[in-house]
């Protein structure tokens, strides 16, 4: 299989998401030899009300009600196609039975209506459909619409979030008995999905190497730092539920004479309920655009991943690890999963809080270029290119790949 297959892409993180994502980013890595359409997570009525002051959600009104497709260019990746399908109905407060049943019928006719109208506008024959981290849709093909391959994301464990394990739970077990191949990208998900995948593979994310490497050579000081004079210790990524905040204020009192930097959206109170919002030394930046995180990177002492250790960490590999390591930089991460322990000849992987701030020193007294070389090397060889590659040969050899 190769560069004449199309790829019609589900993904519940449309094209727009303001932080990186892996399933865009393996999607744009898969356009540079592949046309590819990206089908953004269908709107519903629901968002008529939350999203009404969402300017993106505005101005795809007239698509949405019109029951039409909307086509995207994506900038700067000429064989890609962004998707926006029509509104669908919000579904998921109803409990499991035939209302539920009935309507999420209704809404995958309304995603296969919106994959039937690009196949036919696009003249699409041969194509492989992906479904990212989307069970909501997309469990039943009609006879009409033939895949060569129907392949499910498993990107997080869905359990762990009540809005999602409401039907995600079982919604995803049943598509991934259904599809062809299963390609999960942490340790964990593979145990827990292995019992009812057709066809199971560890497929771990990876880095836009190109766009982080480029913190090498950075040299303008991004506006919020120029007035930070101290060492830095830098964050990126969702200021959620997933880091560790008691940490995080260790790590902000006993290093008063740096800087801590987190960059990301903020959609959580705990870092105001421990006062880490407040200290002097640490910063919110607020979300920046991937392109933009290599010129921050550059200033950066240390990187951090101060993860929770628990059963919603314990799935995740997380982007950000080869991310920080694309542009040199020493990481100390707690040990929340199998997988970031994999890192340790190139980061820091701490198991107490203690042993985290005592990494976090050393990884600073002692860097140096040859530390900084194995680490730009590390993640040159988990790159999107390369889990491209690892894509193409998993759908021409079909077998059980154990991690």
């Amino acid at each position: 299989m190769g560069n004449s297959i199309d790829i019609i892409f589900l993904s519940l993180l449309r094209h727009d998401w303001s932080l990186a994502s892996s399933s865009l980013s393996l999607a744009k890595e898969f356009s540079r030899k592949n046309r590819i359409f990206y089908i953004d997570h269908p709107y519903s009525v629901k968002d008529l009300f939350s999203a009404a002051q969402s300017r993106r959600f505005s101005k795809r009104l007239a698509t949405i009600f019109a029951r039409r497709n909307e086509y995207h260019p994506v900038s700067g990746h000429a064989n890609m196609v962004a998707v926006t399908p029509a509104l669908t109905w919000p579904i998921n407060f109803f409990p499991e039975g035939k209302v539920y049943d009935m309507l999420s019928h209704v809404n995958d006719a309304i995603l296969f209506s919106c994959i039937r109208r690009l196949i036919s506008d696009y003249h699409i024959k041969d194509f492989i459909y992906i479904n990212a981290y989307d069970p909501y849709f997309g469990l039943n093909f009609p006879s009409d619409i033939k895949p060569l391959k129907k392949v499910y994301l498993s990107l997080d464990d869905l359990s762990q979030v009540p809005y999602t394990a409401k039907h995600g739970i079982r919604m995803e077990r049943e598509m991934m008995k259904k599809y062809d191949d299963t390609l999960v990208t942490s340790r964990e998900l593979y145990r827990l999905h292995a019992p009812f995948a057709n066809k199971l593979h560890y497929y771990p994310n990876a880095a836009d190497f190109n766009i982080f490497s480029k913190a090498l050579d950075y040299h303008d000081r991004p506006e919020e730092l120029k007035s930070l004079n101290r060492p830095l210790i830098g964050y990126i990524g969702n200021i959620d539920e997933r880091p560790d905040y008691e940490l995080l204020r260790k790590i902000a009192d006993d290093n008063k004479d740096k800087f801590l930097v987190m960059i990301g959206p903020v959609n959580t109170t705990e870092h105001h309920h421990n006062g880490l919002d407040s200290l002097a030394n640490v910063v919110f930046t607020g979300p920046k655009k991937v392109e933009q995180l290599p010129a921050y990177l550059k200033y950066f002492d240390c990187m951090i991943i101060p993860f929770k250790c628990n059963v919603l960490t314990r799935s995740i590999y997380p982007l950000k690890i080869n991310e920080y390591l694309a542009a040199g930089k020493p990481v100390i991460a707690t040990h929340f999963s199998e997988d970031i322990k994999t890192f340790d000849p190139v980061a820091y992987i701490a198991d107490s809080h203690e042993d985290f701030l005592a990494m976090l020193k050393k990884s600073i007294a002692e860097d140096s270029e040859d530390k900084k070389h194995e680490r730009i090397t590390e993640a040159s060889r988990n790159t999107w290119e390369s889990r491209v590659e690892v894509f193409w040969k998993i759908m021409a050899i079909q077998r059980m790949d154990t991690p």
